[in-house]
């Protein structure tokens, strides 16, 4: 396979898909602390990962101040194991609108006094609040942190000593609420996991977004991912779930299952009606950029009198 490994500023008709990657815990990397943001939370959002604002402003019409630190605070589900516990991701936990009302509404007080203001937006799995007292501690985000033991992932105390510690207590306090609400004892008896607990990322500012240069030249952004609505309304860009096959000049796409569209994809460069796809993947956490043209979409092979075959996705995903 021959591929461009650069990404110049282009005329030409190109749609740019980003692939999902790891970070440097499943590349098997050292670290001597969790690794700040999944690679492609930084790739969207930049280094400061102001994620919490971001989703705010995708989930509500509120006029977000681009200068108010915020925070995420999610109802969450963690797995007892036998020496350890794991944060279970949210769409394993079949949350309903009621269940987070509720929820919520037990917790409410305990949160804005530790808080020391109002719960700006409940949505179904997210509840934003201006960060107060918690602005300065580092946090990840339950896409990072699910499925993992997460006492190497809860919360630390970065310019400030003893966030963390209070963080702890709040949460413990919710914990034990949640415990014994109805909520959980119906859910229960449904066979779902209880809500036993409380979780904070994504603590930023909207002016901390560095989103990637090439963005300001894309028509459309196609994606259900949550950081997304959000990015796209901040970037003054449209944005919709599914991806219309007959717009795709000039477009951006982050979806879950990429596999699902490169026929779609080939075909497009095969009919000339794109010129070049991107693909934005980070192998061992780093972001990799590659331009495919339609002479690229074949194997290579020294027997050139045989038809040669198509590069299939996994063969292109993993080169």
């Amino acid at each position: 396979m021959t591929a461009n490994f650069t990404s110049p500023a282009s005329a030409l008709r190109r749609f740019t898909l980003m692939v999902s990657g790891e970070d440097a815990i499943d590349a098997g990397l050292d670290q001597n602390e969790p690794p700040s943001g999944l690679p492609q939370e930084r790739f969207l959002l930049g280094d400061r990962l102001p994620i919490a604002p971001v989703m705010l402003l995708g989930q509500s019409d509120l006029s977000v101040d681009p200068n108010e630190i915020i925070a995420c605070l999610q109802p969450v589900h963690l797995h007892a194991t036998r020496d350890h516990l794991i944060l279970m991701a949210q769409s394993q936990i079949d949350l309903t609108v009621n269940e987070s009302a509720n929820l919520l509404q037990v917790a409410l007080p305990f949160i804005e006094e530790d808080f020391g203001v109002k719960v700006l937006f409940q949505g179904q799995r997210d509840w934003f609040i201006p960060a107060g007292p918690f602005a300065s501690l580092a946090t990840h985000s339950i896409d990072q942190a699910h499925g993992r033991n997460i006492d190497w992932w809860m919360p630390r105390d970065t310019s400030e000593i003893g966030i963390a510690k209070l963080w702890r207590k709040l949460q413990n306090e919710i914990q034990m609420l949640w415990h014994i609400d109805p909520v959980n004892e119906e859910r229960e008896q449904r066979g779902y996991p209880s809500i036993n607990s409380l979780w904070i990322s994504g603590i930023g500012k909207l002016a901390d977004i560095q989103a990637p240069k090439f963005l300001g030249n894309t028509s459309q952004i196609y994606g259900d991912h949550p950081l997304l609505a959000g990015l796209a309304k901040y970037l003054g860009i449209p944005q919709q779930n599914e991806i219309h096959f007959s717009d795709l000049q000039n477009t951006f796409a982050w979806i879950e299952r990429p596999e699902s569209i490169w026929d779609n994809l080939r075909s497009a460069l095969l009919s000339h009606e794109l010129d070049e796809i991107e693909i934005i993947d980070f192998p061992k956490g780093q972001a990799r950029h590659r331009i495919f043209t339609a002479k690229d979409l074949n194997k290579k092979s020294w027997a050139f009198w045989k038809k040669s075959e198509p590069l299939t996705w996994s063969e292109i995903i993993s080169a």
